[in-house]
């Protein structure tokens, strides 16, 4: 049992290492020889986070890497944060952000100096790689506002809504656009909670913008559940500290780009008994899924399913063995790792923050 538990952990330790956002490989200096190993055609980003063009390709960038997942046996599509990681940037000669490089089959770059849009970054990587890939270009996952759907949006008491009230001339607007559209797609999945925004400039628009006090641009209002005259966001407009204040706000455990946070699904009470029943004999494992099953009984209907699947693997894991944490981890790591998305990969991600809690600390 011990080798197999020693095996999983190695084997998760590994798909661990090439982290992702989205469909664009993460790159650090523990896993870019991993990744630029000369077996595929690899496009490499390197950027600030406070560079003002590495933000405006930052949008086109995800497209890139979206249209050529599927032919993600020939060509990947990475980034490097160089405030991050400043030696590996200096090892390729970066000295500009954003620096784009590819490596054609080869652990060897060579910068690209051509256009930046999406199409000419498309065509330029079909001829290096061979392959023959068209623009996959998402829709937004960020409202447009009008005053037809105003009210059924934002005025929805069943939504947290945080809305910009923006104007296309409008240079903070324009700074703010690529990170408001990483922040719709962090919450896209999320059932009550939208992200929109209204032109202001447009004069379909105007007596709303002007109904909510709006003199400046961008003016950025929270419209929780319980508060639809709108709360005026004075935070920050760094995408981390959007998502902080719409988790903390919202009640949601999304991570940038949409991924759930590693105690999304778990519930407290049944933490501690997971713990307990690892540990325990037969007897009295019986009796921790009793205590298990009242504390699911008692949950309210949004966490049911969740503590649900606490008392189906303790069921599991006494119908067959402790080996099924393992097993399971592994299976569904090997899931969420490939191209699942939106509601069972959350599903999958919070069945595997749920086995975590079963893992002894012994």
């Amino acid at each position: 049992m011990r080798i197999l538990f020693y095996i999983t952990l190695i084997a998760m330790a590994l798909v661990a290492l090439v982290s992702a956002d989205g469909n664009v490989v993460t790159l650090t200096p523990e896993n870019f020889d991993k990744v630029v190993d000369g077996s595929k055609t690899v496009f490499v980003k390197f950027y600030a986070p406070w560079c003002g063009h590495c933000k405006k390709l930052a949008p086109d960038y995800e497209v890139l890497a979206d249209t050529f997942q599927k032919a993600s046996d020939k060509v990947a599509i990475a980034k490097v944060n160089c405030d991050d990681h400043k030696d590996l940037c200096s090892k390729y000669d970066v000295s500009g952000y954003p620096t784009l490089k590819i490596f054609d089959k080869s652990t060897t770059s060579k910068d690209y100096n051509g256009q930046r849009s999406i199409e000419e970054l498309i065509t330029y990587i079909n001829n290096h790689a061979g392959t023959n890939m068209k623009v996959k270009k998402a829709p937004s996952n960020v409202v447009d506002l009008t005053p037809s759907n105003f009210e059924s949006v934002v005025l929805d008491k069943s939504k947290h809504v945080l809305v910009e009230f923006f104007a296309p001339w409008c240079g903070h607007c324009k700074k703010l656009a690529p990170d408001y559209e990483i922040l719709g797609n962090t919450y896209a999945n999320e059932k009550d909670v939208v992200i929109a925004k209204m032109d202001c400039d447009n004069a379909a628009n105007k007596d709303l913008c002007s109904k909510y006090g709006i003199t400046g641009f961008p003016t950025i209002k929270f419209f929780s559940k319980d508060n639809k005259e709108g709360a005026k966001y004075e935070q920050g407009r760094e995408l981390d500290t959007f998502i902080n204040f719409i988790n903390k706000n919202a009640g949601s455990k999304r991570t940038k780009g949409g991924k759930l946070m590693a105690d999304a699904g778990r519930v407290e009470k049944l933490d501690t008994l997971a713990s307990e029943f690892i540990t325990a004999a037969a007897d009295a494992r019986k009796e921790i899924i009793k205590k298990a099953q009242t504390i699911v009984d008692s949950l309210s209907e949004e966490l049911k399913a969740d503590g649900a699947y606490y008392v189906k693997v303790m069921k599991t894991i006494v119908d067959k063995s402790v080996d099924y944490i393992q097993t399971e981890t592994a299976r569904l790591t090997k899931l969420v790792s490939g191209s699942i998305k939106g509601d069972k990969l959350d599903q999958f991600t919070k069945k595997i923050n749920v086995l975590e809690s079963f893992k002894s600390s012994n």
